[in-house]
């Protein structure tokens, strides 16, 4: 018989950059506060997902003649489109999208009907399914207001999935949305080059249509043209001026021809992985490898330059956009498939007038276009249009692409500097204008600084099981946080290893604010509520709250001037260490602010939370009343210097998820386990819990009146019953224990112990569950002829939970155990 036709094959993409969808499904996000324009045909069934629940939805749809028609997706009118209209008559970039998208459809930029759903207290994850009866154009909008910084009530994210009932026979998805109105489109047939004219000041979107698929860049200035003068890009030359393998949105944008001339800058970037070391690919590259006539870039941008008289060359430098390549430690150069996924961009603004050339690179012979050359799309937009700059982030690898953004703050910010960082999705300052680094240290340890820190994550918990869910995500004793208390905390996965630090907020007994650094919090304390079963919703709130840290030795002076607080709320100058307080800035009719007496940098200090709306009023008022003290603004580069001295820990540099809060130095933040207080694990509720512990002890003296060995059999029954479902539970643990001591004064011996336990359910080690090894140090204290006290801290050196392959067993036993043993004889 012939085996090898029964292994198992390892599952193969066969079109690398399609969606991971079946044939005839689009999946759409709908933005908190914005809305999704899309054509929906007879027969389409769409599905709305609340993702994080209590999010309505507000529809409306439009038959081809213009006509509101929400009959032909079986609805029935339920409001007036306020919140539509709210939306398309704002000055945003998504109100100015979603107006561009009406007008190519001939819509009107105003809507009088829609319906409404998820009107009640939906669900996380809710979902309503409609079926469409004839085509029509479909609005769907995420509506919610600005929220308070003392509300919950951020507007939150959609998802609208379409299941086509005709599946077009297409191979290569729908292009993405324009950015704005182009002013001219062009398709750039796989294995082909186009050229084309841009002037001065318009941007250039080359889009990779199905994904995975590299397109060359060229540009050459049009005056020098004219001259009869050649000036392209020249990559060397760019790489010695930005300092980078190739330029990105920010301060380093541009590239430069061999007379350090920029010619074009980078204003988006959706992808982040490209090629600025190999020539475009060249006949001679196939015929090396045995494909003579080959189509190759080289030839195709000959052939597109030559009516803009430009000459031919046997291999063209350029920027290889999409083209996944690297020079790798031992200086090799090597590639690998392309990184961009379908929809994915570079959006390029010229600095001059400028003849391009774009390719969709031919190459099928290795994985630089995924081995299946596709097309490529190239929009050029006028010069009036304005986009920010921008780079794509994920959450997560099956994420949308969220651009960077910039902060309410950044208005004042950028007019005191362009040092600019990418963080986490938002731009953020890293050092200041006629200050830097170092003069920002000293300004915060002797003086005020004030810094831009929007870009945490935040998170309102809310509901009746809101504490229950921080009690268990959380390493705090979350049930001990007062009203009006923030606490410094960790979130951990099972294994121990941490996700991410933060500070919990109480507003309520119901109510919790988590503020942490990762997007994918959120996630994680939705991924709890939902395996627990608990009644609770976790919204995101970033995009609602921006803030800005005060910090140093007169930051209290310089707040007290502006923050005012109601009679019920305590003052600035009362406002206790992690402590918060619901305020205004100036009096009862400034911007509401939620002000807490924490930081990230070791000095006395507060934050202050807004909405976006609020936040120039906020950074002036505070700026005007700091002026005095001299207060200063900081960046992300001296924030670093703060933070370290002050052994405070950042993601990925103190911590990974490899890494637990003890190991981290935060040891602090994990409350022990009382037994008294133990937890359902399966609803968080406080359970009572009783055990006892017996111990079979032998002791020999080793060398009489020097040393002493001590060998303890151990047995430890234990029952557990969980009010909340009236439930009980039986464990018993046994095990061994060795120690080996040294007499250091004459009532004191001192020395190292180890112990193995094994863990099982049932008091009679019924079934066995799981095993640890703990070492660690121990001492010995004859307090007098008849008593003792014996001391030992250990921590698991080895374990095994059974079904698991971890090499410790966290499931059944602490990472770390110290005991205190008083004894009598009698």
């Amino acid at each position: 018989m012939n085996y090898t036709s029964y292994m198992p094959r390892f599952p193969q993409i066969r079109e690398p950059g399609l969606p991971a969808f079946e044939p005839g499904t689009e999946r759409y996000k709908v933005s908190g506060g914005g809305a999704l324009v899309v054509h929906i045909f007879q027969g389409d069934r769409i599905a709305i997902v609340d993702r994080e629940g209590r999010q309505h939805c507000e529809i409306a749809a439009f038959a081809a003649d213009g006509r509101e028609d929400l009959a032909a997706l079986r609805l029935k009118v339920g409001t007036e489109s306020s919140a539509i209209d709210g939306l398309l008559a704002g000055e945003s970039e998504d109100a100015r999208t979603i107006a561009a998208a009406l007008r190519r459809r001939g819509l009107a930029g105003r809507i009088d009907k829609a319906a409404l759903l998820f009107e009640g207290d939906s669900r996380p994850g809710e979902t309503v399914e409609l079926a469409a009866e004839r085509d029509c154009i479909a609005i769907f909008h995420a509506p919610g207001g600005p929220m308070s910084a003392a509300a919950q009530d951020a507007p939150t994210d959609l998802s609208v999935i379409i299941r086509r009932a005709a599946v077009p026979n297409i191979t290569a998805p729908p292009l993405p949305e324009p950015l704005a109105d182009p002013r001219t489109e062009i398709r750039i047939d796989r294995c082909t080059a186009q050229g084309y004219l841009v002037k001065a000041g318009e941007y250039i979107q080359i889009i990779d249509v199905a994904g995975r698929q590299c397109s060359d860049f060229q540009a050459f200035s049009a005056r020098q043209l004219d001259q009869g003068i050649e000036r392209c890009l020249d990559m060397t030359a760019t790489r010695s001026m930005v300092g980078l393998g190739y330029p990105g949105p920010g301060l380093y944008s541009k590239f430069f021809d061999h007379d350090l001339q920029p010619l074009v800058e980078v204003v988006r970037d959706t992808v982040g992985r490209h090629d600025s070391f190999g020539l475009a690919c060249t006949a001679r590259y196939y015929d090396a490898l045995g494909y003579p006539g080959h189509a190759n870039c080289t030839d195709n941008f000959n052939a597109a330059l030559a009516p803009f008289g430009v000459e031919a060359r046997g291999g063209w430098a350029a920027i290889n956009f999409f083209y996944n390549t690297g020079i790798n430690a031992q200086n090799a150069y090597f590639l690998d498939e392309p990184w961009s996924r379908p929809g994915d961009y570079v959006l390029l603004r010229a600095t001059t007038d400028i003849v391009c050339a774009s390719s969709a690179c031919p190459d099928d012979i290795d994985a630089a276009n995924a081995w299946n050359p596709t097309d490529i799309h190239v929009r050029v937009y006028p010069a009036e249009q304005t986009f920010s700059r921008a780079i794509a982030f994920r959450m997560a690898p099956d994420a949308e692409p969220r651009l960077t953004r910039e902060t309410a703050f950044h208005p004042r910010t950028s007019a005191l500097t362009r040092n600019f960082a990418e963080y986490r999705g938002f731009w953020l300052p890293t050092k200041f204008n006629n200050h830097g680094a170092i003069d920002e240290y000293w300004a915060c340890r002797e003086k005020a600084v004030v810094m831009d820190l929007s870009p945490l994550r935040k998170f309102e918990v809310l509901g009746p099981d809101a504490e229950t869910l921080m009690q268990l995500a959380c390493t705090r004793n979350i049930r001990k946080l007062a009203v009006g208390q923030v606490v410094y905390t960790a979130l951990c996965y099972e294994h121990g290893g941490m996700l991410d630090d933060g500070t919990a907020f109480r507003l309520g007994p119901n109510n919790f604010r988590w503020i942490g650094g990762d997007e994918y919090d959120g996630k994680w304390l939705r991924d709890i509520a939902e395996q627990r079963g608990l009644k609770v919703w976790v919204k995101s709130s970033t995009d609602q709250l921006h803030n800005i840290a005060v910090q140093g030795p007169k930051s209290r002076e310089i707040l007290k001037q502006v923050v005012w607080t109601p009679p019920g709320q305590p003052s600035l100058t009362e406002l206790a260490w992690f402590h918060f307080a619901i305020a205004r800035i100036g009096d009862w009719n400034g911007p509401a602010v939620v002000v807490s007496r924490t930081g990230y940098t070791g000095e006395l200090g507060y934050e202050i939370f807004c909405h976006p709306k609020d936040a120039l009023t906020v950074w002036d008022a505070v700026w005007e009343a700091g002026k005095p003290h001299d207060l200063a603004p900081l960046g992300l580069e001296a924030l670093d210097m703060l933070r370290i001295e002050a052994g405070l820990i950042f993601a990925g540099y103190e911590f990974t998820d490899q890494i637990d809060p003890f190991e981290a130095g935060i040891g602090f933040t994990v409350a022990l386990s009382h037994q008294a207080d133990k937890l359902d694990e399966t609803s968080g509720a406080a359970a009572w819990h009783v055990g006892t512990d017996v111990t079979l002890a032998f002791d020999r003296e080793i060398v009489p009146g020097l040393s002493v060995a001590a060998l303890n059999l151990i047995y430890q029954p234990e029952w557990t019953r969980f009010a909340a479902t009236d439930t009980a539970e039986q464990e018993s643990t046994i095990g061994a224990a060795f120690a080996l001591m040294a007499r250091v004064s004459p009532n004191i011996f001192f020395g190292g112990e180890a112990r193995y336990l094994r863990r099982y359910e049932g008091i009679g080690l019924e079934e066995f569950a799981g095993q640890a090894l703990f070492v660690g140090p121990t001492a010995y204290f004859q307090l007098s002829e008849r008593s003792r006290l014996t001391a030992a801290w250990s921590v698991q050196a080895w374990g095994r939970a059974v079904g698991s392959n971890a090499a410790l067993d966290l499931a059944n036993f602490e990472r770390h155990q110290a005991r205190l043993v008083f004894g009598v004889s009698f």
